[in-house]
């Protein structure tokens, strides 16, 4: 398959998963195990643009992030407070990310550890929507540092690829007593300062194994991955006032035996 083909089929993959909770980072080893695009290349390629889609939910929030840099009167989350509760929610995942970043992508860039990922994860869900305890976190300006902090350390779930970044973000803020659609929200922004984080790192990690060349395929992966990207931020938004994590849970426990089948065993 041409080069650019595959970087369009992965970077539509990464935009269309990266802020549900399916596991971008499983899609995209899956995805490139099945289009025989692996390796350390491969891996840092599928870090990388995720920087499209952090651009989808810069452009969608930017009220937001302007009032992270001007803040809003009677507006908690904004200004300093408001990066306060970033970094509080970014930190954990940095500290933890740095020192396992090596034995992550040497031993956990597969499909047999995605696929039990899918499963515990959804198991995760269930059980979390089964709690069913009332939310006293209504909007982004309830949040406190202790949520923030607290979303932060369940965010490092993410490490583990095929568990997803939004699963774990969304299932914390829930858990800590934030609004479904609430800690989505929170989810989608606090995305932003970690992915930034991690695809800089990795890319400064391992710029030696591109060249000019290759610019072309890190261009179509990114803008493709920013148009999927808004499309999906703005459908799971509208359902999450529908429905409940369950039927990402589901489709995820439907996913592992595909998985299985076509990918682990093959």
């Amino acid at each position: 398959m041409d080069n650019l083909l595959v970087a369009l089929v992965l970077s539509i993959v990464e935009g269309l998963t990266e802020f549900l909770p399916v596991s971008s980072s499983g899609h995209l080893i899956l995805a490139g195990d099945l289009l025989n695009f692996t390796g350390p290349k491969a891996a840092t390629f599928e870090v990388v643009i995720q920087l499209g889609a952090i651009m989808a939910v810069v452009v969608l929030y930017w009220p937001r992030f302007f009032g992270l840099i001007k803040p809003k009167p009677y507006t908690p989350f904004s200004g300093a407070r408001g990066i306060w509760l970033l970094i509080l929610t970014s930190l954990p995942a940095c500290v933890f990310g740095l020192l396992l970043h090596s034995y992550i992508k040497e031993y956990m860039f597969n499909p047999l550890t995605v696929l039990i990922a899918l499963i515990v994860g959804a198991i995760c869900m269930i059980l979390v929507e089964k709690r069913g305890s009332r939310p006293d976190c209504l909007s982004l300006d309830d949040l406190t540092p202790k949520i923030a902090l607290g979303i932060g350390f369940f965010q490092c779930l993410a490490l583990w690829p095929g568990f997803s970044r939004s699963a774990a973000t969304i299932m914390g803020g829930m858990l800590l007593g934030a609004k479904r659609s609430i800690a989505a929200e929170y989810s989608f922004i606090a995305a932003v300062p970690i992915m930034l984080a991690a695809t800089g790192y990795d890319l400064l990690k391992n710029l030696s194994l591109f060249t000019m060349a290759d610019l072309p395929f890190f261009a179509v992966g990114m803008i493709g991955a920013f148009v999927s990207a808004i499309l999906a931020v703005k459908a799971f938004v509208s359902l999450l006032g529908r429905v409940t994590l369950v039927p990402f849970a589901i489709y995820r426990l439907l996913l592992a035996p595909f998985v299985y089948y076509f990918v682990v065993l093959r």
